[in-house]
């Protein structure tokens, strides 16, 4: 009888084992509009989130990623709700995506949203609170404006926004941070001959193409965080 309930006791503990095993890892996807994804023309399961995790499943590697993008939100907005947007999730990866936003000149004003220098400082924050919570963040460069797009002084958001981009990349070699660099990749393709507002709803947010182009760049990377085989082409 002894040995017949040291059987069970043992079989029991296995089985809830390996069923904790079994749990996903927790991705939480951090950013404005274009990390929220879903608007007219694009659908919660066509954004880069939705995207990442049928995925990584259909690869054999179990993930839960929770989009905790906000429109029109910046770098403040992120640390402000850290803790119960993100870390609340008790993520192993944290996708941090911001720029956008933060480097807009609105109708009537001449400076961006947020000065660079504080957009930089914002994201050591943000790195160093995840890190600090168990997470691992990796940097996410915001994609190209369309080349005919314009901000509030009439001039294409991508004179701004490159500053912000080179800070971005900045943090993550200083931090030792993993990087996904959206902007050289739309970049490059613009110029191969890739129009933006083809891979765009309105020259800005990405549409199902462009989402994908987003997860297509960023699932190597994630599952390199992940500590997982890195998924082949």
């Amino acid at each position: 009888m002894f040995a017949l309930r040291t059987f069970l006791v043992a079989s029991l503990v296995f089985a809830v084992s390996a069923a904790r095993g079994a749990e996903p890892s927790v991705v939480v996807a951090l950013g404005d509009s274009i990390t929220r994804g879903e608007r007219t023309g694009v659908k919660a399961d066509e954004t880069f989130a939705a995207l990442l995790e049928a995925q990584a499943k259909q690869k054999g590697v179990a993930v839960k990623v929770v989009n905790a993008g906000v429109g029109g939100e910046r770098t403040d907005g992120g640390l402000a709700r850290l803790d119960k947007a993100v870390l609340a999730h008790k993520p192993k990866v944290v996708l941090i995506m911001y720029g956008t936003n933060d480097s807009y000149v609105d109708k009537g004003q001449k400076d961006s949203r947020l000065p660079v220098e504080k957009y930089r400082e914002n994201l050591e924050k943000l790195v160093e609170a995840i890190r600090k919570s168990g997470g691992e963040p990796v940097l996410m460069t915001e994609p190209r404006w369309a080349p005919d797009a314009k901000n509030g002084l009439d001039e294409n958001p991508n004179t701004r926004l490159e500053k912000y981009v080179e800070a971005c990349r900045a943090v993550a070699k200083d931090k030792k941070v993993k990087l996904v660099d959206h902007y050289a990749n739309w970049q490059k393709a613009e110029a191969a001959g890739t129009k933006i507002r083809d891979w765009t709803t309105d020259g800005c947010h990405p549409n199902p193409r462009g989402h994908r182009e987003l997860a297509d760049l960023i699932l190597p990377v994630l599952f390199e965080a992940l500590g997982a085989e890195k998924p082949k082409p």
